[in-house]
Order: C-alpha cells, then structure tokens, then sequence
C-alpha cells in the first residue's frame, strides 16, 4: 500500500479488478474513502476534504469566480459533496443517466462499461470546478472538459484523491487546459 501522512490519514493502493474484458481497466485504486475495506467517518471525509481544498486553493487560480463543483458519478461523489462543504460552493453530479434535462452534456468515460456519462443544466460562462476520485489516463476528464467548453462554459481546473501516475493524465489535462490538483500521487511512470 503506498500512503501518505498528513493530518489526514489518507491511503490509497493499487489492485487487481476481477472479471474485466479487454476495453476495461485490469486495475483499481482502492482509497480510504471509498468504504470497500473499512468503514470511514464524517470526520475523514471532512479532513481529507480540507486538505484536498487547500491544495486546491494553493494550485489553481480563480477559485473566487467558481459557480459550482461537478462531480463524477460513483467514485466522485463522497470527494465532491466534501469539497462543496470544505468550500462552501455548491456541487452537481454528472451521471449515467440519459434524460431529458435541460442544458445536458454528454461526455465519454472511456474505460467503463457503460460509458456514456451526462451532466445537466450547464449554461454557458458558468465556471466549474470538476472532482472525481481518482484519475489514471485523465481521458474522462479531457473529454468532459471538451464537452462543457463545446456548451460555453468554463473548466477551471481538476480535483482528485488519488492521481496513478503512471498514465501520465497530468501532461494530457494540461494539453488540454485543464490544471489538476491530487491529495496523492500513487504507482510509478510507464516508460
């Protein structure tokens, strides 16, 4: 298990998923906050949240001019609603789920098995912040940052948990204007 000590206990590692086809990722990072190993409390959340918020503050610019944090269905959620706490902004969550909403942008989770995600009543000028739990290609978060400047609105940054840099995601968010923030780092660069 790789971790980091902070005020936080935050840990997160590396595992093999079971029963995966060839278009899914083989592996999972498993973290403190997702509850699969054991039970987390409010006051986790709230500390790693904190943590996570200040990096936040510190790394990326315009955080003042934020309208709303867009969080990732599933894994995204527990970190988003502790960012909007942490922060006092207001949260959204994208989903996997098609409906007829206003304002709805569909983006692409490229290693899922359903893959079609969708986020709703985005307007243009609105500026987001977007949060999931872990990054490893930062394929989901460069086609979600298309699809929200393609509706007019802008994505001034990404926040994570768990950032496997072995994918190199940061270089591919930052080709893409998308500055990302991690609480940690895990798994060494791919040659």
């Amino acid at each position: 298990m790789i971790s980091l000590a902070r005020r936080c206990s935050f840990s997160a590692k590396i595992i093999e998923r079971r029963g995966v086809t060839a278009q899914q990722r083989a592996e999972r990072i498993v973290h403190r906050l997702d509850g699969l190993e054991e039970p987390v409390t409010t006051d986790e959340v709230n500390a790693t949240a904190e943590e996570l918020w200040g990096r936040c503050q510190g790394a990326l610019d315009h955080l003042d001019r934020v309208d709303f944090i867009l969080g990732l269905d599933a894994g995204g959620i527990i970190p988003t609603l502790g960012l909007a706490a942490a922060s006092g902004l207001p949260y959204k969550i994208a989903w996997k789920l098609d409906l007829p909403l206003r304002g709805a942008v569909r983006f692409s989770e490229p290693h899922a098995v359903r893959r079609d995600v969708h986020a709703y009543h985005i307007e243009p000028r609105q500026r987001i912040l977007v949060v999931d739990d872990e990054v490893t290609t930062g394929m989901t978060l460069v086609n979600l940052a298309t699809a929200l400047r393609k509706a007019g609105a802008e994505p001034i940054g990404a926040a994570c948990l768990v950032e496997d840099i072995r994918h190199r995601a940061r270089e591919r968010l930052a080709a893409g204007g998308i500055n990302l923030v991690s609480l940690m780092t895990i798994g060494e660069p791919c040659e």
